[in-house]
């Protein structure tokens, strides 16, 4: 199990002023930039594959790169990315594929020069044309099957679409998660944002059953759980009036008064369920007036491993919180740190973070220190 220890986190304010906050023993941290290393990746324009929606060769990641799932083959750390072209102006308007990076000590990347998954002419047109694949998160099974999890955008509804591999370069769709849960009531909902329930296992972080059943939480304006039995097709948790239950909300006057965007694996620890999201300050009226309005932040909230749907512990600060030049220009001004990739590698925990729609980061927490 996890050992977590008490430590303290400094937060930057959008006065330049420093906070100092002690994080509950429950919480994972304090992660720390390392020097000289950020952002790890970047556009790179001279990457070029022959694209089957526009039949040429396409400039696949030339305008920006940023919201990276991660995990371990190997003893490499390999970065799931993704990657957008110039086929159009602003956030949304252009086609997003995932790229694959590794590392041998977390730090420094070498990219495959093509992407791992994007639109194709395959079985799920209808749901990634011709906006892609977009924001990953990924986790591997004890017998070595990597499940992905990620964003299925056609330009009208993005759904939450599941991929499986054994080597992390080629990949099978299984399409949307929950397109034949409830008869498929929810099959054209916008969903998005999935966390599957991690545990450590040999110091190996591994996909892990809560009572019995597969699961993750998921969601961008609040947190929902969804079960499976085979880690392809999900069912969304419903509440007494069979609507959506939402175990985590926004809260106003706080951080995430705007989104709570789940993040990275979960984790069973100790302590519970340690779930890492993004949480979105809200513009006017409501939000955190430490923080910029529409900044992204990363919280840590806690459940009750037996009643996953209790929280036992949650954050009124983020733990991390765009600082950095490349954390709060590029796409998206406001400041982003988008947590997406979370891995357990020589005794430390690797995260893996959007930069403003623009750039991959990483910071790390070393337990032992």
């Amino acid at each position: 199990m996890i050992r977590m220890l008490p430590a303290l986190v400094f937060l930057t304010s959008t006065i330049n002023t420093i906070a100092q906050d002690q994080l509950p023993a429950w919480a994972l941290g304090p992660f720390v930039r390392p020097a000289n290393v950020n952002p790890v990746l970047s556009p790179d324009p001279k990457s070029n594959f022959p694209d089957p929606m526009s039949k040429t060769q396409l400039a696949w990641e030339a305008n920006d790169v940023f919201n990276p799932a991660a995990t371990i083959r190997n003893n490499k750390i390999y970065v799931i990315y993704r990657a957008e072209d110039r086929s159009g102006k602003g956030i949304g308007e252009r086609t997003s594929r995932l790229g694959l990076a590794e590392s041998s000590n977390g730090l420094t990347m070498k990219r495959r020069p093509t992407p791992v998954l994007f639109p194709t002419t395959d079985n799920q047109q209808e749901f990634e044309w011709p906006g892609g694949c977009e924001d990953p998160r990924i986790a591997v099974t004890e017998t070595g099957t990597y499940v992905m999890l990620y964003t299925q955008w056609n330009k009208k509804v993005p759904r939450l679409g599941v991929a499986t591999s054994t080597n992390l370069t080629t990949w099978t769709k299984h399409g949307p998660a929950f397109y034949k849960a409830y008869q498929g009531r929810f099959k054209d909902m916008a969903s998005k944002s999935a966390s599957i329930v991690t545990k450590l296992v040999s110091g190996r972080q591994v996909i892990a059953k809560v009572n019995g059943k597969y699961m993750m939480y998921w969601g961008e304006r609040f947190v929902n759980i969804a079960t499976s039995n085979d880690l392809i097709n999900w069912e969304p948790m419903l509440d007494e009036k069979n609507e959506l239950k939402a175990v985590v909300r926004t809260r106003p006057g706080y951080f995430d008064s705007d989104l709570t965007e789940c993040g990275p694996p979960a984790i069973i620890t100790e302590k519970g369920i340690l779930l890492l999201y993004n949480g979105k300050n809200k513009p006017g009226a409501g939000r955190d007036t430490a923080y910029t309005a529409n900044t992204y932040a990363a919280g840590q909230v806690l459940f009750d491993v037996n009643d996953p749907t209790k929280v036992i512990g949650r954050l009124d600060k983020p733990f991390f919180v765009p600082t950095a030049p490349f954390e709060k220009s590029g796409q998206y001004p406001a400041g982003t740190v988008f947590v997406e990739g979370l891995v357990f590698f020589h005794n430390k925990w690797f995260l893996y973070y959007g930069c403003a729609d623009s750039r991959v980061a990483v910071a790390v927490y070393e337990p032992g220190k």
